[in-house]
């Protein structure tokens, strides 16, 4: 029995050092595996900063300083994909706006559809009001849908819609957001609101409130002659604004007009990343 027992146990510690030896490869292959069934760009989309280096790019949902409070499922990389169409209209209106003393600067490109599901999850969690103070101060989080700020489509998916606003040259740097900091309005004034290196609009982006839409009366001088030499620039190239959001355009005609993507936002789901 003894001299059984001590072979039992010799090939009871060789098999658990060859699952041990087996176990980090299977991981690695089932990440690898995960990786490479994610799903890809067509060929048409590009990496904004391959086609005009010069637009700054200040993707919000990359960082927790959102609506939501976090980084939102989806954004991988800090950086703006769209159709190569949009992405050379958005050049032909930066050139013009350089020539002005101004630069365009992107918020939001292309959203995976991974993207807008976690914006409407946030939102049906009525206990979750974290960053209320700052973009929806004046509205209440059950009429969200009801009021069109969330929707479970999101003509950024189909890649070419942006969020954009404008900088002033030369483009000071804006300060990273300090999780728990305290919120101020998204519609205060422009001294006391989060700080950012964008002409004054007359409120922040992603502003839950009427003041964001685009010509909107109430939004007089400066501000609105801001929003409408963006206004302008943009709808000179192809753009589209959505009246509700000074902030959102779209470039028509579409090449994808009725496709919803959801290769993650990184250079890695492009064809051409570079």
């Amino acid at each position: 029995m003894t001299r059984l027992t001590t072979v039992t146990r010799g090939l009871l510690t060789t098999l658990a050092a060859l699952l041990t030896a087996t176990v980090p490869t299977a991981t690695a292959t089932a990440t690898a595996s995960a990786q490479a069934a994610e799903p890809k760009a067509p060929e048409t989309f590009v990496a904004l900063s391959s086609v005009d280096p010069t637009i700054l790019q200040e993707m919000r949902y990359f960082t927790p300083h959102n609506f939501v409070g976090e980084r939102i499922d989806g954004y991988a990389q800090p950086t703006c994909i769209l159709t190569r169409p949009a992405a050379d209209a958005l050049h032909r209106a930066q050139r013009k706006l350089l020539r002005q003393g101004y630069t365009l600067k992107v918020y939001d490109c292309y959203r995976p559809q991974r993207a807008v599901d976690h914006f409407v999850r946030w939102a049906q969690d009525l206990d979750d009001q974290a960053m209320k103070d700052e973009f929806y101060p004046n509205v209440d989080k059950t009429r969200l849908f009801t009021d069109g700020y969330i929707a479970e489509k999101s003509g950024h998916s189909r890649g070419s819609t942006l969020d954009i606003t404008l900088v002033r040259l030369p483009a000071k740097p804006t300060r990273p957001y300090r999780p728990g900091e305290p919120l101020v309005p998204c519609f205060a004034p422009r001294e006391e609101r989060f700080p950012d290196n964008s002409v004054d609009m007359g409120t922040g982006f992603d502003c839950f409130d009427t003041l964001s839409h685009t010509l909107d009366p109430r939004v007089e001088g400066v501000q609105r002659a801001n929003r409408l030499l963006l206004k302008g620039t943009l709808e000179g190239q192809g753009f589209v604004n959505l009246a509700e959001e000074w902030w959102h355009y779209t470039f028509k005609p579409e090449p994808y007009p009725d496709t919803y993507f959801d290769f993650p936002v990184s250079r890695k789901s492009l064809t051409h990343p570079h």
